[in-house]
């Protein structure tokens, strides 16, 4: 497999795993919960998948590359706020239009 693919794969990987909290019920997609999510749940669980990324992505740096290249704190910023923009429509489903769904059905 060719890096280009490797990472756009890991930039597929990150999109799905940004919205995963919030279009499920169950813990990370896992282990079904008595009640609803709350939405202090889905955002540890969301931090915890932005963990999980990026131990995956420095994983395929030195497996590519040979050697991981040290960052500041900026890189963490900006690789933060690319989840948080994954992460929109995921949200916008579960805070907005999943309540409109729910209106226009009843």
């Amino acid at each position: 497999m060719g890096s280009s693919v490797a990472i756009w794969l890991l930039i597929v990987a990150a999109f799905l795993l940004a919205n995963l909290p919030w279009f499920t019920e169950k813990l990370f997609a896992l282990k079904s919960l008595k009640k609803e999510k709350a939405f202090s749940i889905r955002l540890m669980e969301w931090f915890a998948l932005y963990f999980i990324i990026g131990t995956a992505a420095l994983g395929l740096e030195t497996k590519l590359n040979g050697v991981r290249h040290e960052q500041s704190w900026e890189f963490y910023v900006v690789t933060l706020c690319l989840f948080m923009v994954f992460a929109l429509p995921g949200v916008i489903f579960q805070i907005d239009l999943k309540h409109h769904l729910r209106i226009k059905t009843e």
